[in-house]
């Protein structure tokens, strides 16, 4: 269905029990042997510093583009494990047409040589128990369709592409089955690199991505650590010299970590490429292709993507070899269907004052989040909205790490309930109740609008996205217009005009006057991180 043609392999072989050289419980016990916990410590990810949204400190991304690696040397590498699954009697027990009607109801759809079934709880997945302990601890009542289908799949240890949109559940999909790996191969010795090793694109997905490994399971002997651009490098080096079976990173601070020899990926026998689109969209393809480089080529490769645009498929021609396919809804541009799409025609000028009345319209204590195309643009508004009386913090690429995890804390705790960013907050932000999603500027592409408003309609809940749509931005009314009508939503009339005829034209932030009152926050001011915009005063406003 991808029109993609991949390596062949052997098929792996099923093993009678989860262990490995850690251990060798079968199933119904203690079941994948080794380890007592989950996933566990290592460095901690806010240890302040400044620093510009770099790549990395000696030149920027042009530097790592041209910087050379030694090519590994992988001629007589020793086998490891990669195949723990066991399927459990209940799944084994279900018929062909069991399972197909299972997929339909929660729109899975698989490709590939012996799918393995899904499971329909957690229980199915036979976790081991101090896995399953924590997930049961955590309140999920059950699997989210890409868990059903993808842990079963990453357990075979075959190579997986796993499709779904934001918030579908899929870094546990592959974080749980990465601790079953690590169990089943031998510790780490001085000198050694990680086991797994999990490529984002940014630091805030991929200090979430470390959070998830924190909460499940801190008291493991399996230790992780968080590598990125725009903090220290010393106390990232230290944790990475010290042995860690985990690595999340953005691909040019582990390049740079690489290049001066402070780890080394030939433990690597477990990649994950986290949101490749987006990896791709910001240019890191020649960076993850110097590290995949240094990675054995028989590892067992997890890639996920909200879209499945040519040049993923072309790293996944590249990089996976005889993958299962698993995609939850359709491959086509989608957005989800729990959020109410606002589409609002409007003259640039005319951007602010709207705000303004949204703003006094939804406030209610839980959180609004606002996106701009440029860095200025966000700076400017942030500036304006505290004058004129709105709690509202600004996050893009120029913001120090420190202030980053600063402004994120004081929007997910609600003392700034308004959030103001550019695109680099678009993806991976973890952050539950967000009500609106303003889009002050529209993206450049449809995949951005449909990432940026999923940070509403999370789990399940509801949301509503407003989208304030110029001239200049005729460009993208096909794509918005197909993106709603494929959500059951009817799409103004001068944006469906604008979709048959196209366009350009005049747009942009210029006239900040007018609006009206509301609302009653008072007392907002600056915190020890605030800098520019964000340290302006937030003016009383008058209560009505």
């Amino acid at each position: 269905p991808f029109s993609v043609t991949f390596q062949t392999q052997d098929k792996m072989s099923h093993y009678s029990s989860y262990g490995g050289s850690r251990g060798d419980d079968r199933w119904g016990g203690s079941s994948y042997g080794g380890r007592s916990g989950g996933f566990g410590g290592g460095g901690d990810f806010g240890r302040g510093g400044g620093g510009s949204y770099g790549f990395n400190s000696r030149g920027g991304r042009d530097e790592l583009d041209s910087m050379t690696l030694p090519k590994p040397d992988f001629s007589n590498l020793p086998k490891f494990e990669k195949c723990f699954y066991l399927e459990h009697p209940a799944v084994s027990s279900r018929t062909s047409e069991e399972v197909e009607a299972f997929r339909r109801s929660k729109q899975i759809h698989v490709y590939g040589d012996g799918v393995p079934k899904p499971v329909t709880s957690f229980e199915e997945a036979s976790f081991p128990e101090y896995v399953l302990g924590e997930v049961l601890r955590a309140g999920f009542k059950e699997p989210t369709p890409i868990q059903c289908q993808g842990w079963p799949m990453a357990l075979l240890g075959r190579d997986l592409i796993g499709l779904a949109e934001t918030g579908s559940g899929k870094t546990l999909a592959y974080l749980l089955p990465a601790v079953v790996h690590i169990n089943a191969q031998p510790y780490l010795q001085p000198g050694d690199g990680p086991i797994v090793l999990v490529l984002a694109p940014t630091r805030e997905l991929a200090v979430q991505i470390q959070q998830e490994c924190q909460r499940f399971g801190s008291s493991s002997r399996i230790k992780n650590t968080v590598v990125y651009g725009g903090a220290p490098k010393g106390p990232q080096a230290r944790d990475l010299r010290s042995g860690v079976e985990i690595v999340i990173a953005t691909p040019g601070r582990l390049i740079d970590m690489l290049d001066s020899r402070t780890t080394n990926l030939r433990r690597v026998t477990y990649l994950v490429l986290d949101e490749a689109d987006r990896m791709l969209d910001m240019g890191f393809e020649p960076q993850i292709r110097k590290i995949v480089d240094q990675i054995r080529p028989d590892r067992q490769t997890l890639l996920w993507s909200a879209t499945w645009p040519k040049e993923v498929q072309a790293i996944a021609r590249d990089f996976l070899r005889d993958p299962y396919q698993v995609i939850i809804g359709s491959p086509d541009l989608k957005a989800n269907h729990n959020i109410r799409q606002i589409v609002e025609m409007i003259e640039g000028h005319a951007k602010y004052p709207r705000l303004r009345k949204l703003l006094d319209q939804e406030m209610d204590g839980r959180r609004i989040l606002i996106f701009l195309e440029t860095k200025r643009g966000c700076d400017d508004l942030v500036r304006q909205l505290r004058m004129d009386g709105y709690p509202a913090l600004g996050l893009h690429g120029d913001k120090s790490q420190q202030e980053r995890d600063w402004v994120l804390q004081e929007f997910k705790n609600g003392t700034h309930p308004i959030m103001l960013a550019t695109d680099v907050a678009a993806r991976g932000l973890d952050v539950k109740d967000i009500k609106v999603v303003v889009n002050f500027d529209m993206p450049k592409t449809a995949e951005d609008y449909v990432h940026r408003i999923g940070r509403t309609g999370r789990a399940g809940a509801h949301g509503t996205a407003y989208s304030f749509f110029t001239s200049a931005d005729a460009r993208l009314a096909r794509q918005v217009v197909d993106v709603m009508q494929e959500a059951g939503q009817q799409p103004p009339p001068e944006l469906l005009q604008m979709s048959h005829f196209g366009g350009g034209g005049g747009g942009g932030f210029r006239s900040r006057g007018g609006g009206g009152g509301g609302g009653g926050f008072r007392g907002f001011g600056g915190g020890p991180s605030m800098t520019g915009s964000n340290a302006i005063p937030v003016a009383p406003r008058p209560r009505y």
